[in-house]
C-alpha cells in the first residue's frame, strides 16, 4: 500500500508542479520565481523520487520494506517542514507569508467558495481512490503470478 501511495503522490506532485508553473507564469510573470514554497515542493518531489529509487534498488522484499519504511519516517517530517513551516517563516509570493494576506484574510467571492471547498475535499478523495485502485490492481497481479 505504501508504494502505491507514493506512486499516486508522485503523480499529484508532478501535476501540481506543472499546473503551478502555469499559474505562476500568469500570476507572477515567470514559471519558476524563486519562492520557498515552490522550491520546497520540488525538493519534496525529489525526495519521494529518491524513495522509489531506493525501493527499487533492493531485491529482498523484507529488507526493501524495512529500509523504505525508515526512509519514509525521516522524509515525512522533512516534507512538513519544507511545505508548511519554512514558507511561513520566510518571504513568499504565496498567501499567508511574507506580508501577503492568508486565505482567511482574503474575501473570497460567494461564487468561488463552493468550488474551492469542493476542490479541498475532492482532490484528496480522488487521490485516495486512485491509490486504492492501484493497490487492488497490484494485488490482482500478485495473485496471478502466484497462481
Amino acid at each position: 500500500m505504501a508504494i502505491e501511495a507514493v506512486n499516486t503522490g508522485i503523480t499529484f506532485c508532478f501535476l501540481g508542479l506543472a499546473t503551478g508553473m502555469l499559474w505562476a507564469n500568469i500570476t507572477w510573470g515567470e514559471p519558476w520565481p524563486n519562492d520557498p514554497k515552490l522550491n520546497g515542493s520540488a525538493i519534496a518531489t525529489l525526495m519521494y523520487l529518491a524513495y522509489l529509487v531506493l525501493r527499487n534498488a533492493l531485491e529482498e522484499e523484507q529488507k526493501r520494506a524495512k529500509i523504505s519504511a525508515v526512509y519514509n519516517i525521516f522524509a515525512f517530517p522533512i516534507i512538513i517542514v519544507l511545505l508548511y513551516i519554512l514558507p511561513k517563516m520566510t518571504d513568499s509570493l504565496h498567501p499567508g507569508s511574507g506580508g501577503n494576506a492568508a486565505f482567511g484574510d482574503l474575501k473570497m467571492s460567494s461564487e468561488l467558495r463552493p468550488t474551492f471547498y469542493a476542490a479541498m475535499i475532492g482532490w484528496p478523495m480522488i487521490a485516495a481512490w486512485i491509490c486504492s485502485l492501484r493497490y487492488r490492481v497490484r494485488l490482482l497481479e500478485k495473485k496471478d503470478l502466484n497462481a
